[in-house]
């Protein structure tokens, strides 16, 4: 079984789709019939992707476009956005998947700041706003799928900037959803991915081989699918290190910080952190 929206001749738009989570997807939708538009900045690996992607089995010529689009450009997504809508009539899957992760600290410097927060944030406000009201006016139904990241929940030292604008995807996206679901008549949904630790060009750094206890792009990719199915809007994926048990202790922990009035980040404080590790093993 899968979502009633992923069937031949619906169309998506996958923003970071050269690669990794963002390509494994963009290859389950045109295997299920789907025309994919993907784009990213990297026009090497998106003309090696949209290769691929032809390569597919059943897939027609106009299945696949790949447009060359920085997302925390407005004017190229408006851009990208008439030239899709004009050629095939309307989006049936948006998913804002760009992101980039070149390290931050939380004095600076300040190009890693904005960087982040015009792709990994703004980018996807973008495509949001750019997108979903031509999805609306088009009366049909669709998914929103924003990529979030545990590291916007839990937020865990070492890289502020990227926290903060995954922190602000899971609001946004929710805040999409609430609009969303009361829309009188409205026939779209919106949904927060959440990856564990997946292997791909954001988190290999040196390694060329795949950590075991990190999950490919295409588990992850199977994943989303399997919980969209199943109407989730938090898409909280598992790897091979840490369960959906963990998981939930550890976003249930960061949130008592506020609610226990404990020091901010308590799981790495030194008079918390074993206190931690004590309540998550009961």
């Amino acid at each position: 079984m899968t979502h009633p929206l992923l069937v031949p001749g619906h169309t998506a738009f996958i923003t970071g789709g050269a690669a990794g989570i963002g390509l494994a997807v963009a290859a389950r939708l045109v295997a299920l019939g789907l025309k994919v538009c993907i784009v990213d900045r990297d026009e090497e690996k998106l003309a090696s992707a949209a290769g691929t992607l032809r390569g597919i089995a059943g897939a027609s010529e106009d299945a696949v476009v790949a447009v060359a689009v920085d997302v925390s450009d407005r004017e190229a997504m408006e851009a990208v956005a008439e030239m899709i809508f004009e050629r095939w009539g309307t989006i049936h899957v948006l998913m804002n998947n760009a992101g980039i992760q070149p390290g931050s600290g939380i004095l600076g410097p300040r190009e890693a700041w904005d960087a982040v927060l015009q792709v990994n944030l703004g980018g996807v406000i973008n495509g949001v706003q750019v997108f979903v009201p031509r999805m609306i006016a088009r009366g049909e139904g669709g998914l929103v799928i924003n990529t979030g990241s545990k590291q916007g929940i839990t937020t865990p030292p070492g890289d502020p900037a990227y926290n903060v604008a995954k922190a602000g995807v899971k609001v946004l996206t929710e805040a999409l959803q609430h609009e969303l679901r009361n829309m009188e008549g409205g026939r779209l949904s919106a949904h927060l991915l959440i990856p564990g630790f997946v292997f791909t060009g954001l988190t290999a750094l040196d390694r060329t081989e795949k950590p075991d206890g990190a999950w490919t792009p295409d588990e992850t990719a199977d994943f989303m699918l399997e919980k969209l199915e199943a109407g989730d809007f938090y898409i909280l994926c598992p790897d091979g290190e840490v369960t959906r048990e963990m998981d939930e202790k550890r976003i249930a922990w960061a949130a008592g910080d506020i609610v226990e009035n404990r020091p901010p980040l308590s799981r790495w404080h030194t008079d918390w952190a074993e206190k931690f590790k004590a309540w998550a093993a009961k």
